[in-house]
C-alpha cells in the first residue's frame, strides 16, 4: 500500500491493518500513515475554514465548517442517485442549512417544531438514503449547528457568499468522484419509494421528529447552548440499524463526554494561556486516531469547549456540555422509546419489527 492510498482510509480500516501486520516496522509505517493523515487534516481545516472565515467574516465561521465537512464526506458518499439530480439536490441541501437558521430565529414557539421536522427531514430525504454510511449524522451536526449559530442582515448576504463557493467547491467534488454512479435512479424516484413500512424511512422520520423535539424545547425553555443538547439527540437518534433499544450509546455518549470536558478542564488548568488555543486542534488530532463512540465523542469536546470557554469561561463550559448533553441523550432515548411504541409497532409489518 502506498502513502497516498494509506491516506484515503479511515482510522477503523488502518488499524484492522496494523492489527494484521507481521512486523514492528510494518506496524509503525500504518501508525505513521495514520498519523500524517491526521495531520494533514487539521491543517487543510485550519487553512480552509480560517481562510474563509476571513473573507466572510467570523461570523460565518460555522458554515465554513459544515462545508469543511460535506467536502470531506462528497468524497466518498454520494446521494444515491444520478449526479444531475444530486447537483440539484446539493443546492437545496445548502439553500435548507443557509435560510433555516434565521426562520427558526423569527418562527413563534407554536410554529418552531413543524418548521425544525420540515426542513430537517428534507435534508434527510436529499441526503441519507444509506443511513449506514454517515451522510445522516453530518445532517444533524450540520442543522444543529448552524441552528445555533444564525445571522441576519448583511451578514446572511456573506453566509449566502460562502455557501455558493461551498456548491461550486462541493458539486465539482461529486462530479468527479460519481458522476457515473445511479445514473438511472433519479430523485423523485425516492420520493415515490417513500413508505412507513421502510426501517429506513421510519428511521428518517424518528430522527427528523426528535432533533426538532430537542431543538424546539432547548430554544423555548432558553437553554444555555441549546445546540449541545441536539448534538447529543442527533447522535443517538442517527443511529442505524434502526432500534428501539439506545441505553447503549445513551451510555457512551455521557462516558465520552465526561471524560472529554474533565481532560479539557485539567488540560486547560495545566496549560499556560498562550497554548489555551491549540486545544480545539489537539483535539482533532487525537480525533485520528479514534475509531470507538466514547473516544470520538470524548476528542469533540474540545473544539466545542474551546468555543464554549470563550462565552462563558471554562467552569461553566465544562459544566454545560456535561448538563446539556446528559439532557439530550435522556430526552432523545424517551422519545425513541415512545415513538417506537406510538409508532413504529403500528406501521411496521411484523417480520420487519421483530428486526428492528
Amino acid at each position: 500500500m502506498s502513502v497516498y492510498q494509506g491516506l484515503q482510509l479511515d482510522p477503523a480500516i488502518l488499524k484492522q491493518y496494523i492489527r494484521k501486520s507481521q512486523s514492528a516496522g510494518e506496524k509503525r509505517y500504518y501508525y505513521a500513515i495514520m498519523a500524517a493523515r491526521s495531520v494533514l487534516i487539521v491543517a487543510f481545516a485550519i487553512l480552509f475554514i480560517g481562510g474563509l472565515s476571513q473573507i466572510f467574516g467570523q461570523e460565518n465561521t460555522p458554515m465554513a465548517v459544515v462545508l469543511f465537512c460535506w467536502m470531506l464526506a462528497v468524497r466518498f458518499v454520494n446521494f444515491e442517485y444520478c449526479i444531475r439530480d444530486s447537483l440539484v439536490s446539493l443546492g437545496a441541501m445548502l439553500g435548507i442549512l443557509l435560510v433555516a437558521p434565521t426562520l427558526a430565529q423569527m418562527a413563534p414557539p407554536v410554529l418552531l417544531f413543524v418548521l425544525h421536522g420540515v426542513e430537517f427531514f428534507a435534508l434527510l430525504t436529499l441526503t441519507s438514503q444509506r443511513p449506514e454510511l454517515g451522510n445522516a449524522g453530518l445532517c444533524g451536526f450540520s442543522y444543529v449547528y448552524l441552528t445555533g449559530n444564525p445571522v441576519q442582515g448583511e451578514v446572511l448576504l456573506q453566509r449566502a457568499g460562502l455557501a455558493l463557493v461551498g456548491y461550486v467547491i462541493c458539486a465539482l467534488i461529486l462530479v468527479k468522484k460519481h458522476r457515473g454512479a445511479h445514473r438511472e435512479v433519479r430523485f423523485h424516484h425516492v420520493v415515490r419509494r417513500f413508505s412507513l413500512t421502510s426501517l429506513t424511512h421510519l428511521w428518517q422520520v424518528r430522527m427528523a421528529l426528535g432533533v426538532s423535539l430537542v431543538l424546539t424545547l432547548g430554544s423555548v425553555l432558553q437553554v444555555q447552548r441549546f445546540i449541545w443538547m441536539g448534538f447529543a439527540c442527533a447522535s443517538l437518534l442517527s443511529q442505524y440499524p434502526y432500534s428501539p433499544d439506545t441505553r447503549t450509546r445513551v451510555w457512551q455518549r455521557i462516558v465520552g463526554v465526561l471524560a472529554g470536558s474533565g481532560a479539557y478542564f485539567v488540560l486547560y488548568q495545566l496549560l499556560p494561556s498562550g497554548l489555551h488555543s491549540m486545544m480545539g486542534p489537539l483535539g482533532g488530532l487525537c480525533l485520528g486516531f479514534c475509531t470507538d463512540y466514547r473516544y470520538k465523542t470524548a476528542m469533540n469536546c474540545f473544539g466545542a469547549l474551546m468555543m464554549g470557554t470563550a462565552i462563558y469561561g471554562v467552569q461553566d463550559a465544562v459544566v454545560l456540555r456535561i448538563v446539556d448533553t446528559i439532557l439530550g441523550v435522556l430526552l432523545g432515548m424517551v422519545f425513541a422509546w415512545v415513538f417506537h411504541h406510538l409508532v413504529t409497532v403500528r406501521v411496521l409489518p411484523e417480520q420487519e419489527r421483530k428486526t428492528a
